[in-house]
């Protein structure tokens, strides 16, 4: 087939699909083109840069949207029809799942599901800036300019079906998020957190590089579909020894671009530069970095690690040597994150350390899934159904820590603007203050219990999620009862630390110089908002149907 006909046919069959499903992000960049726009022509004042940014976020979640229900659900009526139309969703299109972009990317249930969580936490963290008033007028388009460019590329990572897409992605979401660190003009802490962002995130930058050079020059190809085949090819069906060039080269190739990934999520020893990112960052910023990037790093670490999966002895074990390589991590990473919360005196560098160790009680999970599947035959009676279970309870952790990081960061963002400090000492006798500081209080209360896991709230059922298929592991490898075990202990370990602040809020009593604090009633209703789904996730139906949804999306990738 000569060159003309091969782009004869991308023009014809996969451009016009790839258009179709890609329309979300389109609008995204849309909507960053008109907030250029405005800020060219000197329109802030006539239209508020607010509105437009929260009107295109609005329109990319309702396109996310359509599309997720129109892969889940057969039948079309009512609203679906209707928004089916207008968004000109076919069956050959957004209908069909398999890959698009010629294979750069990946159009499937998971990957529409957390571009779904994405572009709603994007909507409500527009929101919170406006009612915080972080940006100003006048800094307004450069914020969201930078906020939507990053959440645009944490919307092709969670699709990555290529390693060059997987770096780009990361690249993508990570440079506008060091200028979001260092956005709060004058602030010298502020500039300093970014420049140590910036320093490491280069460093792990190239090591991630350095890494997929290795791999996709040893097995020939980039396309992580094909990665699993290639690797038995290139050991001649044989299984890794230590002896072996090939078989330490995609080790090492493996482990540099789970070290990449490890700095995005903020896994010890690739934490440095988060609990200073977070001090020196505004508490909206944080909320973004602490969710959205984990969600899109950990999208692309399942992709990555999946892509080595097959039958096959080597595969096996190379299941297995990165499952338990995740555990140590997790381990490691939920102690030392639980330990430094305790010597904290600022709460944004408590949640710091507090987002380090939920990020290892996730990473719990894909350590279970792996090990599962390097289950030898006759072990499991069915390795893939299992390791599902722990992607279920993956998604189902990440949707509740959306809301719960939210929560916590809104509140202190919230408060931040009446005391002006975010110190823990300045947070006493905060529940004296008017009947919407009470309702802060206790959201940020809520919030904190529920990332504990304190039953029936939210965080409680899918930390269960996540211990559950911890155990299920341990039946394969011994060292997943340690994993476990740990993971345990810090989870009750961690409660202490997040009393220190609720016990200043509600049990101390407030300085005498401190001003009467009165806070709009609007507030409130944003945070309610945003803490009732952890209570829902909790303790009401909405927990089955989550489950659900997160089941149907698992098995879409482990069938």
């Amino acid at each position: 087939m000569s060159v003309h006909e091969i782009l004869n046919l991308l023009l014809r069959h996969d451009l016009p699909r790839s258009i179709e499903i890609f329309a979300p992000e389109l609008v995204l960049c849309g909507t960053i083109i008109a907030l250029l726009f405005v800020r060219m022509c000197g329109l802030q004042r006539k239209v508020p840069v607010h509105v437009v940014a929260l009107l295109g976020g609005l329109l990319v979640f309702v396109g996310v949207f359509t599309q997720f229900m129109y892969l889940r659900v057969a039948d079309e009526q009512g609203l679906l029809k209707t928004l089916t139309e207008m968004w000109h969703l076919t069956q050959a299109g957004a209908g069909t799942p398999g890959p698009y972009f010629t294979g750069l990317l990946s159009h499937d249930l998971f990957s529409v599901f957390m571009r779904l969580g994405l572009s709603l936490f994007l909507v409500l963290l527009t929101a919170l800036t406006v009612l915080s008033g972080i940006p100003d007028q006048e800094d307004a388009q450069d914020f969201y300019t930078l906020l939507f460019g990053a959440t645009l590329g944490m919307m092709l990572a969670v699709g990555a079906n290529h390693l060059l897409m997987l770096f780009l992605s990361v690249e993508m979401m990570s440079v506008p998020s060091y200028a979001l660190v260092a956005f709060q003009k004058g602030r010298r802490q502020a500039g300093e957190a970014a420049l140590k962002y910036v320093v490491y995130g280069a460093g792990a930058a190239g090591v991630m590089l350095y890494g997929i050079s290795l791999i996709a020059g040893l097995l020939g190809t980039a396309e992580m579909p094909l990665l699993a085949q290639r690797v038995l090819l290139v050991l001649d069906n044989g299984g890794l020894t230590q002896n072996s060039a090939v078989s330490v080269t995609l080790l090492l190739g493996i482990l540099m671009v789970l070290a990449g990934l490890a700095f995005k999520l903020a896994l010890v020893p690739f934490h440095f530069w988060c609990p200073d990112a977070f001090e020196g960052a505004s508490a909206e910023v944080c909320a973004f970095l602490s969710v959205a990037s984990k969600a899109a790093s950990f999208a692309l670490l399942v992709r990555f690690v999946l892509a080595f999966q097959g039958t096959g002895a080597a595969l096996q074990q190379l299941s297995l040597i990165i499952g338990l390589t995740l555990g140590l991590l997790a381990i490691i990473t939920t102690t030392y994150g639980n330990l430094a919360a305790y010597t904290q005196s600022n709460l944004k560098r408590l949640l710091a350390y507090s987002t380090i160790a939920q990020a290892g009680y996730m990473v719990m999970a894909v350590s279970a899934m792996l090990v599962l599947l390097s289950a030898p035959a006759g072990v499991l009676p069915n390795p893939a159904a299992a390791a599902s279970q722990c992607l279920e309870g993956l998604m189902y952790y990440l949707a509740v820590y959306l809301f719960m990081n939210l929560a916590a960061f809104a509140c202190v963002a919230l408060i931040r603007n009446e005391i002006f400090s975010e110190e823990i000492d300045d947070y006493r006798g905060l529940f004296t203050g008017n009947t919407v500081m009470k309702f802060l209080c206790v959201c940020l209360t809520l919030s904190f219990f529920s990332l504990v896991g304190v039953p029936p709230l939210g965080g409680a059922f899918a930390k269960v999620l996540i211990f559950i298929s911890t155990l299920k592991a341990a039946s394969v490898h011994w060292s997943m009862w340690v994993v476990l075990i740990v993971g345990g202990l810090n989870t009750v370990f961690s409660l202490f630390y997040y009393l220190r602040v609720v016990r200043a809020m509600f049990m101390t009593e407030p300085a005498t110089d401190r001003r009467r604090l009165r806070v709009p009633a609007m507030l409130g209703v944003y945070v309610a908002m945003v803490t009732l789904p952890i209570l829902a996730l909790g303790m009401s139906p909405l927990m089955a149907d989550l489950t659900a949804t997160a089941q149907s999306v698992a098995r879409s990738l482990l069938p």
